[in-house]
């Protein structure tokens, strides 16, 4: 495997940088030069992932996210050189811009985080047990509940979206698309349909009936006539008196 050299001079910014107080003009200036030094180390760290799907320039704004992160929290005094703190804060940064960007629906992070540590338990209890292992095996190898462990199992649900145009189906006649339910405009008729329902209900019996009759019946004001047992003229008034109550009822409501 190739290293990446970097001067010997960048660990001595670093060091200098973190000697100067925050606030202090000189260590911004300081910052900016170890960022410059240090740059051959995240752009070799994002090339180690460049054909996996994303842009390259992607990659090395996300390695020098992570870079920045480094600078920013490295501590000398812990005794780590700095390239062995800065590497995995770098590729930590990478990783999760993966993470990020493979899910399908956006989900939290603990949620991702949790994902991917059931799917790691799953593959360590499949080889320790010698079986696939159960909701409380995963739950008891991460110390979790059943019921996190179930929640990460759903939320991974959101880690791949099937294309519309999958075939599905026992003959794959139809197509993923085909299944989503269409705009129901009677929906839009429900207000309607109960605020009439209930202007009815002001309406006597016989209104009622002779309404039924004509707008559900389809029947003439002559066959509701004869069937009522009072005079089309008659029939004609109440139909016109009635609409006019329930139109006036609606408007008010």
């Amino acid at each position: 495997m190739t290293t990446t050299k970097v001067p010997a001079s960048a660990d001595e910014l670093i060091r200098e940088m973190a000697a100067v107080p925050v606030g202090d003009p000189r260590r911004a200036a300081l910052r900016d030069r170890a960022i410059e030094a240090w740059l051959p180390l995240a752009r070799h760290l994002a090339a180690r992932y460049q054909g996996r799907g994303e842009p390259a320039d992607d990659l090395m704004q996300t390695a020098t996210v992570g870079l920045i992160k480094a600078i920013d929290r490295f501590d000398p005094n812990r005794g780590v050189e700095f390239a062995g703190f800065a590497i995995p804060t770098v590729l930590g940064e990478v990783k999760r811009h993966f993470r990020d960007r493979t899910w399908s629906v956006r989900v939290p992070r603990r949620t991702q985080e949790l994902r991917m540590a059931i799917t790691d338990a799953n593959n360590t209890l499949l080889h320790t047990l010698g079986r696939s292992p159960t909701v409380a095996d995963i739950a008891a190898h991460l110390k979790l509940t059943e019921e996190e462990v179930l929640e990460g199992l759903e939320g991974a649900r959101a880690y791949a979206a099937a294309s519309l145009s999958t075939p599905v189906g026992a003959d794959q006649s139809l197509e993923l698309g085909d299944t989503l339910g269409g705009e129901d405009h009677e929906f839009e008729l429900t207000e309607l349909r109960m605020t009439l329902g209930s202007a009815l209900s002001s309406l006597d019996e016989r209104e009622q009936r002779i309404l039924s009759l004509r707008f559900y019946g389809n029947l003439t004001q002559s066959e509701i006539a004869e069937r009522v047992g009072i005079s089309q003229m008659h029939v004609s008034r109440l139909i016109a008196r009635s609409l006019k109550r329930l139109r006036t009822q609606l408007d008010a409501d």
